[in-house]
C-alpha cells in the first residue's frame, strides 16, 4: 500500500496464521460474498462505508471467482493465492495489493495509484474504473504466473548471555550439554527470558528455573509445545 498504515497491514501478512473457514452469504448466485465482510463494512465509520463498498465491487468486478475472507481482522481478497486487502482507520481507508511492489516497478503511474489507494477518505479519491481494472487484471495475472516477491529479512541482533545463566550452566553439565545442543531459536528464548528480568530476585529465579528446564531438555515454551 501506498502509505505507512498501508504497508504495515499488508507485511503483517508474513507472520499471520490461516484464515478462519470462509462463511459465504448467499447474496448472489454468481459472486462470492463472506457475512464476515459484510459485518466489517456495517461497522467502519461512516465516511469508509461507500469507499469500501466501492472497493469490493470492482474487484468483483474485474475479478470473476474472487473469494472473500478476513484476514488480520480486515477484509481480504484471493484469487490464486492472497491478491488484495482493505481496511478502515479512524480518518481514512486503506486498500493495496499483495504483489504492490511488482506492480509498482511496472510502471510509474501505478505508483502514483498505489500511494493513492493507501490513504481514502473518499470515493472521490479512488483512481478511475478503467484504471483500477487494469490493475486489477495485472495482479490477477502476477498470481497466475507464481511469481513471488522478494521480501526483505532482517537478521534479528545477538543477544548476549547473562553472566548469571553462564555460571548456573557451567555448574551443571547435563544442562550446558542440553544448552548446546538446543538450536539457535530455543537458546534465544532463554536468553531472551533472563535479559528482560528487571529485578534482581527475578532474574534469579528465572535463571534457576531456566537450568532446571534446560537440564531436562525443554524450551522455555515446552508447556504450549503440544497445545
Amino acid at each position: 500500500m501506498g502509505s505507512a498504515d498501508g504497508r504495515r497491514y499488508a507485511a503483517r501478512a508474513m507472520k499471520s496464521k490461516p484464515a478462519a473457514p470462509r462463511r459465504a452469504s448467499k447474496s448472489s448466485a454468481a459472486v462470492s460474498r463472506d457475512a464476515r465482510v459484510d459485518a466489517y463494512i456495517e461497522r467502519a465509520a461512516a465516511f469508509a462505508q461507500p469507499v469500501l463498498h466501492e472497493l469490493r465491487e470492482r474487484l468483483h468486478a474485474g475479478c470473476p471467482g474472487l473469494v472473500e475472507t478476513i484476514k488480520w481482522g480486515a477484509p481480504a481478497f484471493e484469487h490464486h493465492g492472497f491478491l488484495a486487502g482493505m481496511a478502515a482507520f479512524k480518518k481514512h481507508c486503506a486498500f493495496g495489493f499483495w504483489k504492490n511492489d511488482l506492480l509498482v516497478a511496472e510502471a510509474a503511474e501505478w505508483k502514483q495509484m498505489s500511494e493513492r489507494l493507501g490513504r481514502l477518505t473518499a470515493i472521490e479519491d479512488l483512481p478511475g474504473k478503467r484504471e483500477f481494472q487494469r490493475l486489477v487484471k495485472r495482479a490477477m495475472e502476477l498470481n497466475a504466473s507464481g511469481v513471488k516477491v522478494a521480501r526483505e529479512t532482517k537478521a534479528k541482533p545477538a543477544v548476549v548471555m547473562h553472566p548469571e545463566l553462564a555460571r548456573a550452566l557451567a555448574a551443571s553439565t547435563k544442562a550446558r550439554q542440553q544448552f548446546d545442543a538446543f538450536s539457535p531459536s530455543k537458546q534465544r528464548e532463554y536468553l531472551e527470558w533472563i535479559a528482560d528480568a528487571k529485578a534482581a530476585a527475578t532474574r534469579q529465579r528465572r535463571v534457576e528455573q531456566a537450568v532446571e528446564w534446560i537440564a531436562e531438555g525443554k524450551g522455555r515454551n515446552w508447556k504450549y509445545e503440544r497445545c
